[in-house]
Protein backbone atom coordinates (compact mmCIF):
# COMPACT_ATOMS: atom_id res chain seq x y z
CA UNK A 1 0.00 0.00 0.00
CA UNK A 2 1.05 3.59 -0.93
CA UNK A 3 0.67 5.51 1.95
CA UNK A 4 0.63 9.77 2.72
CA UNK A 5 4.17 9.49 3.79
CA UNK A 6 5.86 7.18 0.64
CA UNK A 7 4.62 9.80 -1.76
CA UNK A 8 5.85 12.87 0.17
CA UNK A 9 9.24 10.67 0.00
CA UNK A 10 9.19 10.49 -3.66
CA UNK A 11 8.96 13.89 -3.98
CA UNK A 12 11.65 15.01 -2.12
CA UNK A 13 14.26 11.81 -2.80
CA UNK A 14 15.89 11.10 -6.20
CA UNK A 15 14.80 7.62 -6.13
CA UNK A 16 12.54 5.75 -8.17
CA UNK A 17 8.93 6.46 -8.33
CA UNK A 18 7.12 3.30 -6.04
CA UNK A 19 5.51 1.42 -8.91
CA UNK A 20 2.86 1.11 -6.74
CA UNK A 21 1.99 5.26 -7.43
CA UNK A 22 2.50 4.50 -11.34
CA UNK A 23 0.01 1.45 -10.68
CA UNK A 24 -2.65 3.91 -9.25
CA UNK A 25 -2.03 6.60 -11.58
CA UNK A 26 -2.57 4.24 -14.75
CA UNK A 27 -5.52 3.17 -13.13
CA UNK A 28 -7.14 6.91 -12.52
CA UNK A 29 -6.03 7.61 -16.17
CA UNK A 30 -8.23 4.49 -17.32
CA UNK A 31 -11.01 6.18 -14.94
CA UNK A 32 -10.44 9.54 -16.80
CA UNK A 33 -10.35 7.51 -19.94
CA UNK A 34 -13.85 5.84 -19.43
CA UNK A 35 -15.15 9.43 -18.45
CA UNK A 36 -14.45 11.28 -21.81
CA UNK A 37 -15.22 8.05 -23.77
CA UNK A 38 -18.75 8.29 -22.88
CA UNK A 39 -19.30 11.13 -24.67
CA UNK A 40 -18.77 10.35 -27.69
CA UNK A 41 -19.18 6.23 -27.54
CA UNK A 42 -23.00 7.20 -26.70
CA UNK A 43 -22.79 10.12 -29.50
CA UNK A 44 -22.79 6.96 -32.20
CA UNK A 45 -25.91 5.14 -30.82
CA UNK A 46 -28.78 7.92 -30.30
CA UNK A 47 -30.88 6.88 -33.03
CA UNK A 48 -31.03 3.27 -31.43
CA UNK A 49 -31.37 4.68 -27.71
CA UNK A 50 -33.83 7.21 -29.14
CA UNK A 51 -35.73 3.96 -30.75
CA UNK A 52 -35.32 1.69 -27.79
CA UNK A 53 -36.95 4.27 -25.60
CA UNK A 54 -39.09 6.09 -27.49
CA UNK A 55 -37.72 9.24 -27.31
CA UNK A 56 -38.38 12.07 -29.73
CA UNK A 57 -35.61 12.90 -32.23
CA UNK A 58 -36.11 16.46 -31.46
CA UNK A 59 -35.49 15.48 -27.53
CA UNK A 60 -32.49 12.89 -28.62
CA UNK A 61 -29.53 15.87 -28.09
CA UNK A 62 -30.72 16.07 -24.37
CA UNK A 63 -28.43 12.85 -23.91
CA UNK A 64 -25.44 14.31 -24.82
CA UNK A 65 -26.51 17.72 -23.41
CA UNK A 66 -27.42 16.58 -19.90
CA UNK A 67 -23.91 14.86 -19.34
CA UNK A 68 -21.99 18.10 -20.91
CA UNK A 69 -24.27 20.41 -18.48
CA UNK A 70 -23.38 18.26 -15.19
CA UNK A 71 -20.00 17.51 -16.29
CA UNK A 72 -18.62 21.33 -16.60
CA UNK A 73 -20.67 21.69 -13.47
CA UNK A 74 -18.79 18.97 -11.62
CA UNK A 75 -15.20 20.38 -13.44
CA UNK A 76 -15.94 23.77 -11.69
CA UNK A 77 -16.58 22.22 -8.39
CA UNK A 78 -13.25 19.70 -8.09
CA UNK A 79 -10.85 22.54 -6.91
CA UNK A 80 -13.34 22.72 -3.81
CA UNK A 81 -14.43 19.57 -2.92
CA UNK A 82 -10.42 18.70 -3.55
CA UNK A 83 -9.47 20.07 -0.24
CA UNK A 84 -12.89 18.80 2.11
CA UNK A 85 -12.65 15.58 0.66
CA UNK A 86 -8.65 14.95 -0.21
CA UNK A 87 -7.76 14.22 -3.62
CA UNK A 88 -7.85 10.48 -3.67
CA UNK A 89 -10.69 9.96 -1.55
CA UNK A 90 -12.84 12.27 -3.86
CA UNK A 91 -11.44 10.12 -7.01
CA UNK A 92 -12.79 6.98 -5.65
CA UNK A 93 -15.79 8.35 -4.85
CA UNK A 94 -16.08 10.52 -8.57
CA UNK A 95 -15.37 7.05 -10.16
CA UNK A 96 -17.76 4.95 -8.23
CA UNK A 97 -20.01 7.43 -8.75
CA UNK A 98 -19.89 7.33 -12.15
CA UNK A 99 -19.62 3.74 -12.55
CA UNK A 100 -23.21 3.42 -10.48
CA UNK A 101 -24.57 6.20 -12.72
CA UNK A 102 -23.41 3.86 -15.80
CA UNK A 103 -25.67 1.20 -14.05
CA UNK A 104 -28.51 3.09 -13.92
CA UNK A 105 -28.49 4.31 -17.48
CA UNK A 106 -28.28 0.80 -18.82
CA UNK A 107 -31.18 -0.43 -16.61
CA UNK A 108 -33.12 2.98 -17.39
CA UNK A 109 -36.39 2.36 -19.35
CA UNK A 110 -37.45 6.14 -19.91
CA UNK A 111 -36.27 8.88 -20.84
CA UNK A 112 -36.70 10.70 -17.86
CA UNK A 113 -34.61 8.06 -16.01
CA UNK A 114 -32.05 8.27 -18.16
CA UNK A 115 -30.93 11.59 -18.41
CA UNK A 116 -31.51 11.60 -14.42
CA UNK A 117 -28.28 8.96 -14.50
CA UNK A 118 -26.23 10.56 -17.37
CA UNK A 119 -26.66 13.89 -14.79
CA UNK A 120 -25.39 11.80 -12.01
CA UNK A 121 -22.71 9.94 -14.88
CA UNK A 122 -21.11 13.67 -16.25
CA UNK A 123 -21.16 15.16 -13.01
CA UNK A 124 -18.88 12.52 -11.07
CA UNK A 125 -16.76 12.10 -14.97
CA UNK A 126 -16.54 15.96 -14.83
CA UNK A 127 -14.46 15.68 -11.45
CA UNK A 128 -12.27 12.60 -12.46
CA UNK A 129 -10.54 14.43 -15.29
CA UNK A 130 -9.11 18.04 -13.28
CA UNK A 131 -8.34 15.20 -10.49
CA UNK A 132 -5.79 13.63 -12.73
CA UNK A 133 -3.70 16.19 -13.70
CA UNK A 134 -4.00 17.55 -10.44
CA UNK A 135 -2.40 14.51 -9.32
CA UNK A 136 0.60 14.56 -11.92
CA UNK A 137 1.97 17.45 -9.72
CA UNK A 138 1.08 15.80 -6.58
CA UNK A 139 2.47 12.39 -6.24
CA UNK A 140 5.26 12.81 -8.51
CA UNK A 141 8.65 14.62 -8.09
CA UNK A 142 9.12 17.23 -11.16
CA UNK A 143 11.99 14.44 -12.99
CA UNK A 144 9.07 12.38 -13.85
CA UNK A 145 5.91 14.50 -14.42
CA UNK A 146 6.27 15.28 -18.21
CA UNK A 147 6.09 11.30 -18.71
CA UNK A 148 2.85 11.38 -15.77
CA UNK A 149 1.41 14.40 -18.17
CA UNK A 150 1.95 13.21 -21.25
CA UNK A 151 0.48 9.20 -20.44
CA UNK A 152 -2.77 11.18 -18.76
CA UNK A 153 -2.84 13.28 -22.12
CA UNK A 154 -2.79 10.40 -24.20
CA UNK A 155 -5.47 8.86 -22.32
CA UNK A 156 -7.61 12.51 -22.54
CA UNK A 157 -6.79 12.72 -25.94
CA UNK A 158 -7.16 8.94 -27.18
CA UNK A 159 -10.78 8.99 -25.56
CA UNK A 160 -12.92 11.23 -28.06
CA UNK A 161 -10.98 9.35 -31.24
CA UNK A 162 -12.00 6.28 -30.05
CA UNK A 163 -15.36 6.77 -28.58
CA UNK A 164 -16.90 6.47 -32.44
CA UNK A 165 -14.86 3.12 -33.59
CA UNK A 166 -15.91 1.39 -29.73
CA UNK A 167 -19.30 2.73 -29.80
CA UNK A 168 -20.22 1.90 -33.53
CA UNK A 169 -18.97 -1.51 -32.42
CA UNK A 170 -20.82 -1.95 -29.63
CA UNK A 171 -23.78 -0.68 -31.16
CA UNK A 172 -23.63 -3.22 -34.17
CA UNK A 173 -22.71 -6.24 -32.19
CA UNK A 174 -24.54 -6.20 -29.13
CA UNK A 175 -27.38 -3.79 -27.84
CA UNK A 176 -27.24 0.15 -26.42
CA UNK A 177 -27.38 -0.94 -22.78
CA UNK A 178 -23.58 -2.51 -23.25
CA UNK A 179 -22.75 1.30 -24.11
CA UNK A 180 -22.66 1.81 -20.52
CA UNK A 181 -22.45 -1.95 -19.01
CA UNK A 182 -18.79 -1.86 -20.12
CA UNK A 183 -18.23 0.98 -17.75
CA UNK A 184 -18.69 -1.42 -14.65
CA UNK A 185 -15.98 -3.80 -14.60
CA UNK A 186 -13.52 -1.52 -15.45
CA UNK A 187 -15.05 1.39 -12.56
CA UNK A 188 -14.63 -1.25 -9.82
CA UNK A 189 -11.53 -2.13 -10.44
CA UNK A 190 -10.05 1.34 -11.07
CA UNK A 191 -11.74 2.51 -7.48
CA UNK A 192 -10.17 -0.73 -5.91
CA UNK A 193 -6.35 0.40 -7.44
CA UNK A 194 -6.38 3.59 -7.14
CA UNK A 195 -7.74 3.65 -3.48
CA UNK A 196 -5.10 1.28 -2.27
CA UNK A 197 -1.94 3.05 -4.03
CA UNK A 198 -3.06 7.03 -4.08
CA UNK A 199 -3.54 8.25 -0.63
CA UNK A 200 -2.55 11.77 -1.53
CA UNK A 201 -3.84 14.95 0.63
CA UNK A 202 -5.86 14.98 3.80
CA UNK A 203 -9.37 15.80 4.14
CA UNK A 204 -10.45 19.36 5.40
CA UNK A 205 -13.57 18.40 7.19
CA UNK A 206 -13.70 22.01 9.04
CA UNK A 207 -14.40 23.84 4.92
CA UNK A 208 -17.65 22.27 4.31
CA UNK A 209 -19.11 25.14 7.11
CA UNK A 210 -17.26 27.96 4.90
CA UNK A 211 -18.17 26.59 1.63
CA UNK A 212 -20.01 29.40 -0.37
CA UNK A 213 -23.54 27.55 -1.51
CA UNK A 214 -24.76 30.38 -3.13
CA UNK A 215 -21.36 30.50 -5.21
CA UNK A 216 -22.01 26.64 -6.19
CA UNK A 217 -25.76 27.83 -6.91
CA UNK A 218 -24.79 30.81 -9.22
CA UNK A 219 -22.19 28.99 -11.05
CA UNK A 220 -24.36 25.73 -11.74
CA UNK A 221 -27.03 28.06 -12.95
CA UNK A 222 -24.65 30.15 -15.52
CA UNK A 223 -22.50 26.73 -16.59
CA UNK A 224 -26.00 24.82 -17.22
CA UNK A 225 -27.56 27.89 -19.04
CA UNK A 226 -24.75 28.14 -21.09
CA UNK A 227 -24.51 24.87 -22.32
CA UNK A 228 -28.39 24.80 -22.93
CA UNK A 229 -28.31 27.90 -25.11
CA UNK A 230 -25.29 26.52 -26.77
CA UNK A 231 -27.56 23.75 -27.88
CA UNK A 232 -30.49 25.56 -28.57
CA UNK A 233 -28.61 28.65 -30.21
CA UNK A 234 -27.95 27.01 -33.63
CA UNK A 235 -31.11 25.40 -33.84
CA UNK A 236 -32.84 28.42 -33.39
CA UNK A 237 -30.57 30.84 -35.66
CA UNK A 238 -30.00 32.81 -32.27
CA UNK A 239 -33.18 34.25 -32.42
CA UNK A 240 -36.46 34.22 -30.34
CA UNK A 241 -37.79 34.40 -26.65
CA UNK A 242 -35.89 31.01 -25.37
CA UNK A 243 -32.26 32.09 -26.71
CA UNK A 244 -33.12 35.75 -24.80
CA UNK A 245 -34.09 33.97 -22.22
CA UNK A 246 -31.28 32.29 -21.38
CA UNK A 247 -28.93 34.88 -22.54
CA UNK A 248 -30.57 36.83 -19.53
CA UNK A 249 -30.06 34.00 -17.23
CA UNK A 250 -26.34 33.61 -18.14
CA UNK A 251 -25.85 37.39 -18.11
CA UNK A 252 -27.13 37.72 -14.55
CA UNK A 253 -26.06 34.25 -13.15
CA UNK A 254 -22.60 34.86 -14.40
CA UNK A 255 -22.22 38.12 -13.36
CA UNK A 256 -23.31 37.49 -9.83
CA UNK A 257 -21.40 34.15 -9.78
CA UNK A 258 -18.10 36.61 -10.79
CA UNK A 259 -18.62 38.95 -8.04
CA UNK A 260 -19.15 35.74 -5.05
CA UNK A 261 -16.01 34.10 -6.76
CA UNK A 262 -13.73 37.14 -6.19
CA UNK A 263 -15.19 37.98 -2.74
CA UNK A 264 -15.76 35.31 -0.80
CA UNK A 265 -13.21 33.65 1.60
CA UNK A 266 -13.85 30.27 0.33
CA UNK A 267 -14.69 31.21 -3.63
CA UNK A 268 -16.13 27.94 -6.03
CA UNK A 269 -13.87 29.17 -8.88
CA UNK A 270 -10.84 30.52 -7.81
CA UNK A 271 -10.99 33.11 -10.22
CA UNK A 272 -8.11 35.43 -8.68
CA UNK A 273 -5.48 32.83 -10.65
CA UNK A 274 -6.53 34.37 -13.85
CA UNK A 275 -4.26 37.50 -12.49
CA UNK A 276 -1.01 35.28 -13.47
CA UNK A 277 -0.51 36.14 -17.16
CA UNK A 278 1.21 32.91 -17.74
CA UNK A 279 -1.90 31.09 -16.62
CA UNK A 280 -4.32 32.82 -18.12
CA UNK A 281 -2.36 32.44 -21.38
CA UNK A 282 -2.67 28.84 -20.86
CA UNK A 283 -5.93 28.77 -20.27
CA UNK A 284 -7.28 30.33 -23.33
CA UNK A 285 -5.07 28.11 -24.93
CA UNK A 286 -6.85 25.19 -23.07
CA UNK A 287 -9.75 26.76 -24.22
CA UNK A 288 -9.00 26.74 -27.64
CA UNK A 289 -7.51 23.11 -27.90
CA UNK A 290 -11.26 22.28 -26.49
CA UNK A 291 -12.83 23.85 -29.04
CA UNK A 292 -10.56 22.34 -31.67
CA UNK A 293 -10.38 19.18 -30.64
CA UNK A 294 -14.26 18.25 -29.83
CA UNK A 295 -15.42 20.79 -32.62
CA UNK A 296 -13.38 18.20 -34.97
CA UNK A 297 -14.92 15.00 -33.48
CA UNK A 298 -17.88 16.64 -34.27
CA UNK A 299 -17.30 17.49 -37.37
CA UNK A 300 -15.68 14.81 -38.52
CA UNK A 301 -18.14 11.59 -37.95
CA UNK A 302 -21.10 13.46 -39.10
CA UNK A 303 -19.69 14.31 -42.46
CA UNK A 304 -18.63 10.89 -42.44
CA UNK A 305 -22.27 10.09 -41.66
CA UNK A 306 -24.62 12.19 -44.07
CA UNK A 307 -22.37 13.36 -46.74
CA UNK A 308 -20.29 9.72 -47.09
CA UNK A 309 -22.88 7.85 -45.57
CA UNK A 310 -20.59 5.71 -43.61
CA UNK A 311 -21.72 3.50 -40.45
CA UNK A 312 -20.88 4.11 -37.16
CA UNK A 313 -18.39 1.45 -37.08
CA UNK A 314 -16.98 2.57 -40.66
CA UNK A 315 -16.69 5.90 -39.32
CA UNK A 316 -14.72 5.02 -36.43
CA UNK A 317 -12.39 3.22 -38.28
CA UNK A 318 -11.66 6.13 -40.47
CA UNK A 319 -10.95 8.19 -37.32
CA UNK A 320 -8.69 5.82 -35.49
CA UNK A 321 -6.01 7.83 -38.07
CA UNK A 322 -6.09 10.40 -35.49
CA UNK A 323 -5.33 8.75 -32.33
CA UNK A 324 -2.81 6.19 -33.91
CA UNK A 325 -0.65 9.72 -34.59
CA UNK A 326 -1.36 10.48 -31.07
CA UNK A 327 0.24 7.62 -30.43
CA UNK A 328 2.98 7.83 -32.56
CA UNK A 329 3.97 11.42 -31.34
CA UNK A 330 3.41 10.92 -27.67
CA UNK A 331 7.16 9.52 -26.39
CA UNK A 332 8.54 12.25 -29.08
CA UNK A 333 6.11 15.43 -27.61
CA UNK A 334 7.83 14.38 -24.01
CA UNK A 335 11.10 13.73 -25.22
CA UNK A 336 10.85 17.29 -26.22
CA UNK A 337 9.08 18.93 -23.45
CA UNK A 338 12.44 19.29 -20.94
CA UNK A 339 14.71 20.02 -23.89
CA UNK A 340 13.03 22.84 -25.85
CA UNK A 341 11.61 26.03 -25.37
CA UNK A 342 8.10 25.50 -24.60
CA UNK A 343 6.52 28.93 -27.01
CA UNK A 344 7.97 26.91 -29.66
CA UNK A 345 6.70 24.06 -28.87
CA UNK A 346 3.12 25.36 -28.56
CA UNK A 347 4.03 27.32 -31.44
CA UNK A 348 4.47 24.02 -33.45
CA UNK A 349 1.67 22.00 -31.99
CA UNK A 350 -1.23 24.86 -32.17
CA UNK A 351 0.56 25.28 -36.07
CA UNK A 352 0.10 21.82 -37.17
CA UNK A 353 -3.46 21.78 -35.68
CA UNK A 354 -4.23 24.77 -37.48
CA UNK A 355 -3.08 23.31 -41.00
CA UNK A 356 -4.82 20.09 -40.22
CA UNK A 357 -8.04 21.71 -39.93
CA UNK A 358 -7.66 24.04 -42.33
CA UNK A 359 -6.61 20.81 -44.87
CA UNK A 360 -10.16 19.64 -44.31
CA UNK A 361 -11.69 23.07 -45.64
CA UNK A 362 -11.10 21.52 -49.44
CA UNK A 363 -13.27 18.87 -48.93
CA UNK A 364 -15.66 17.67 -51.77
CA UNK A 365 -18.32 14.97 -51.72
CA UNK A 366 -16.24 12.18 -53.17
CA UNK A 367 -13.66 12.73 -50.13
CA UNK A 368 -12.74 9.90 -48.08
CA UNK A 369 -10.30 8.06 -46.14
CA UNK A 370 -7.51 8.87 -48.25
CA UNK A 371 -8.42 13.05 -48.56
CA UNK A 372 -8.86 12.90 -45.01
CA UNK A 373 -5.62 10.69 -43.64
CA UNK A 374 -3.35 13.85 -43.93
CA UNK A 375 -5.55 16.23 -42.24
CA UNK A 376 -6.16 13.58 -39.18
CA UNK A 377 -2.25 13.00 -39.58
CA UNK A 378 -1.16 16.70 -38.67
CA UNK A 379 -4.35 17.30 -35.96
CA UNK A 380 -2.65 14.20 -34.02
CA UNK A 381 0.54 15.28 -34.42
CA UNK A 382 -0.68 18.51 -32.95
CA UNK A 383 -2.25 17.90 -29.89
CA UNK A 384 0.08 16.09 -27.40
CA UNK A 385 2.49 19.26 -28.50
CA UNK A 386 -0.71 21.39 -27.68
CA UNK A 387 -1.67 20.01 -24.27
CA UNK A 388 1.83 19.45 -22.80
CA UNK A 389 3.53 22.65 -22.85
CA UNK A 390 0.28 24.66 -22.01
CA UNK A 391 -0.65 22.16 -18.71
CA UNK A 392 3.26 22.10 -17.35
CA UNK A 393 3.43 26.54 -17.81
CA UNK A 394 0.09 26.60 -16.04
CA UNK A 395 0.52 24.48 -12.96
CA UNK A 396 4.25 23.62 -12.59
CA UNK A 397 4.44 26.26 -9.96
CA UNK A 398 1.99 25.58 -8.07
CA UNK A 399 1.29 23.87 -4.88
CA UNK A 400 -1.39 22.53 -2.28
CA UNK A 401 -4.65 24.28 -2.61
CA UNK A 402 -3.49 26.85 -5.57
CA UNK A 403 -2.94 23.54 -7.67
CA UNK A 404 -6.36 22.04 -7.28
CA UNK A 405 -7.85 24.83 -7.93
CA UNK A 406 -5.79 25.82 -10.91
CA UNK A 407 -6.32 22.32 -12.34
CA UNK A 408 -9.92 22.38 -12.07
CA UNK A 409 -9.51 25.79 -14.10
CA UNK A 410 -7.62 24.93 -16.69
CA UNK A 411 -9.32 21.47 -17.75
CA UNK A 412 -12.70 23.66 -17.10
CA UNK A 413 -11.77 25.85 -19.68
CA UNK A 414 -11.09 23.44 -22.41
CA UNK A 415 -14.73 21.36 -22.06
CA UNK A 416 -15.77 25.12 -22.01
CA UNK A 417 -14.01 25.57 -25.00
CA UNK A 418 -15.60 22.24 -26.73
CA UNK A 419 -19.19 22.82 -25.96
CA UNK A 420 -18.74 26.68 -27.99
CA UNK A 421 -16.61 25.17 -30.27
CA UNK A 422 -19.04 22.65 -31.24
CA UNK A 423 -21.97 25.35 -30.63
CA UNK A 424 -19.85 27.39 -33.15
CA UNK A 425 -19.26 25.24 -36.10
CA UNK A 426 -22.99 24.25 -35.16
CA UNK A 427 -24.32 27.64 -36.41
CA UNK A 428 -22.45 27.63 -39.48
CA UNK A 429 -23.89 24.23 -40.60
CA UNK A 430 -27.23 25.64 -39.91
CA UNK A 431 -27.09 28.97 -40.81
CA UNK A 432 -24.57 28.68 -44.12
CA UNK A 433 -26.06 25.47 -45.72
CA UNK A 434 -29.24 27.10 -46.59
CA UNK A 435 -27.25 30.21 -48.79
CA UNK A 436 -25.42 27.60 -50.40
CA UNK A 437 -28.09 26.14 -51.55
CA UNK A 438 -29.91 29.01 -53.04
CA UNK A 439 -26.20 29.74 -54.43
CA UNK A 440 -25.73 26.85 -56.20
CA UNK A 441 -29.60 26.71 -57.63
CA UNK A 442 -28.63 30.24 -59.36
CA UNK A 443 -25.54 29.11 -60.50
CA UNK A 444 -27.03 25.93 -62.13
CA UNK A 445 -30.12 27.50 -63.51
CA UNK A 446 -27.30 30.11 -65.46
CA UNK A 447 -25.32 26.82 -66.87
CA UNK A 448 -22.52 27.62 -64.66
CA UNK A 449 -20.53 24.45 -64.89
CA UNK A 450 -18.31 25.10 -62.01
CA UNK A 451 -21.26 24.38 -59.54
CA UNK A 452 -22.58 21.41 -62.04
CA UNK A 453 -19.10 19.78 -60.72
CA UNK A 454 -19.93 20.57 -57.35
CA UNK A 455 -23.11 19.49 -57.50
CA UNK A 456 -21.98 15.98 -59.11
CA UNK A 457 -23.85 16.76 -62.73
CA UNK A 458 -23.12 16.10 -65.99
CA UNK A 459 -21.23 19.31 -67.81
CA UNK A 460 -22.70 18.58 -71.31
CA UNK A 461 -25.72 21.04 -70.98
CA UNK A 462 -23.57 23.26 -68.80
CA UNK A 463 -22.24 26.68 -71.01
CA UNK A 464 -22.70 29.18 -68.88
CA UNK A 465 -25.78 30.22 -70.91
CA UNK A 466 -29.64 29.84 -68.76
CA UNK A 467 -30.48 26.29 -69.36
CA UNK A 468 -34.36 27.16 -69.44
CA UNK A 469 -37.25 25.58 -68.06
CA UNK A 470 -36.48 22.15 -65.90
CA UNK A 471 -39.28 19.27 -65.26
CA UNK A 472 -40.08 18.68 -61.92
CA UNK A 473 -38.84 15.09 -62.01
CA UNK A 474 -35.32 16.33 -63.32
CA UNK A 475 -35.55 18.77 -59.95
CA UNK A 476 -36.57 15.70 -57.51
CA UNK A 477 -33.40 14.10 -59.03
CA UNK A 478 -31.26 16.98 -58.81
CA UNK A 479 -32.77 18.57 -55.02
CA UNK A 480 -30.33 15.75 -52.84
CA UNK A 481 -27.82 16.67 -54.79
CA UNK A 482 -27.64 20.10 -54.48
CA UNK A 483 -28.33 19.60 -51.06
CA UNK A 484 -25.07 17.49 -50.49
CA UNK A 485 -22.89 19.72 -52.38
CA UNK A 486 -24.22 22.31 -50.02
CA UNK A 487 -22.90 20.83 -46.90
CA UNK A 488 -20.11 20.03 -48.02
CA UNK A 489 -19.58 23.57 -48.50
CA UNK A 490 -20.66 24.49 -45.03
CA UNK A 491 -17.98 22.08 -43.75
CA UNK A 492 -15.22 23.13 -45.50
CA UNK A 493 -16.37 26.92 -44.26
CA UNK A 494 -16.38 25.37 -40.53
CA UNK A 495 -13.34 23.72 -40.75
CA UNK A 496 -11.22 26.89 -42.40
CA UNK A 497 -12.77 28.67 -39.72
CA UNK A 498 -11.44 26.63 -36.42
CA UNK A 499 -7.78 26.69 -38.51
CA UNK A 500 -8.01 30.29 -38.70
CA UNK A 501 -8.38 30.60 -35.14
CA UNK A 502 -5.98 28.55 -34.15
CA UNK A 503 -3.29 29.98 -36.52
CA UNK A 504 -4.31 33.10 -35.21
CA UNK A 505 -3.91 32.18 -31.75
CA UNK A 506 -0.45 31.88 -32.32
CA UNK A 507 -0.35 35.57 -32.00
CA UNK A 508 -0.19 35.10 -28.54
CA UNK A 509 3.24 33.25 -28.25
CA UNK A 510 5.19 36.28 -27.01
CA UNK A 511 2.65 36.64 -23.77
CA UNK A 512 4.25 33.24 -22.59
CA UNK A 513 7.89 35.42 -22.36
CA UNK A 514 9.14 34.27 -18.88
CA UNK A 515 8.78 36.02 -15.65
CA UNK A 516 11.51 38.17 -14.23
CA UNK A 517 12.94 36.77 -11.15
CA UNK A 518 12.60 33.13 -11.78
CA UNK A 519 9.61 31.00 -11.47
CA UNK A 520 8.64 30.52 -7.71
CA UNK A 521 6.19 27.75 -6.30
CA UNK A 522 2.37 29.24 -5.91
CA UNK A 523 0.89 28.24 -2.96
CA UNK A 524 -2.67 29.10 -1.73
CA UNK A 525 -2.51 32.30 0.47
CA UNK A 526 -3.69 32.22 4.04
CA UNK A 527 -7.38 33.60 4.46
Amino acid sequence: MTDHATISRSLLEEDPVPIGIWLGFLAMCVGMFMAILDIQIVASSLPDIGAALRIPHDQLSWVQTAYLIAEVIGISLTGRLTRLVSLGRLFVAANLGFTLASLGCALSHGFSVLIVFRVIQGFCGGMVIPIVFNAVFVVFPERTRVLATTVAGVFAMLAPTLGPTVGGYITETYTWHWLFLVNLAPGVLVAIVAGWHIRAGRPEWKLWKHLDYLGVALCAIFLAGLEILLKEGPTRNWHGAVVTALVAICIVSGGLAVVRCLRHREPVVALAIFGDRIFAVNAGYSFLLGAGLYGSVYLLPIFLGFVRQHSPLEIGEIMFVTGAAQLAVAPVAAFAEKRVDARLLIFIGYGLFAVGLIANGFATYETDFRGLFWPQILRGLGVMLCLLPTTTMALERRTGEALSDASALFNLMRNLGGAIGIAFVDTILEQRAPVHIAQLVNRLEAGDPGAARLVGLPLERFHNMPLGPIDQATKDVVAPLVERAALVLSFNEAWTALGVVFALSLLALPLLRPQEGGRPAVSAQPR
